[in-house]
């Protein structure tokens, strides 16, 4: 996860701006996994809503196809719900091994946090 981070950061060259999205882009999987695990049955807007909340604005053009790989990959499915409001809702959970990835995954976030934190507040 690290090396994924440093390297976009490293492909964007200047561009501040550019830097700190590819950063968010490079942790949007957490970012979902994280929701749909801690909300169980959550529909795609929802997700939307709640990185919008914490500031990660996301398209639907970029969320879409990240939630269809998650589920190709085996790490979310979903089910059907009947609206009564407009069409059938497509809502997603995670899956056990979505679950375990989760996990692995906040664990290196977690050790990368810390070692980023301590180069940054490390005085030269």
């Amino acid at each position: 996860m690290c090396c994924i981070v440093l390297k976009l950061y490293y492909l964007c060259g200047m561009n501040t701006e550019k830097n700190i999205s590819q950063m968010r882009k490079g942790v949007l999987e957490l970012c979902i996994l994280a929701i749909i695990s801690r909300s169980g049955d959550v529909y795609a807007s929802d997700i939307l809503d709640r990185l919008k909340e914490a500031e990660l604005i996301v398209v639907e053009g970029t969320l879409y196809p990240l939630l269809t790989r998650l589920k190709n990959d085996g790490l979310l499915s979903y089910r059907w719900e009947e609206s009564k409001s407009g069409p059938p809702r497509k809502y997603y959970q995670i899956t056990p091994e979505g679950d375990a990835l989760f996990a692995e995954l906040t664990t290196g976030w977690n050790e990368l946090v810390v070692a980023v934190d301590q180069l940054i507040k490390k005085e030269i």
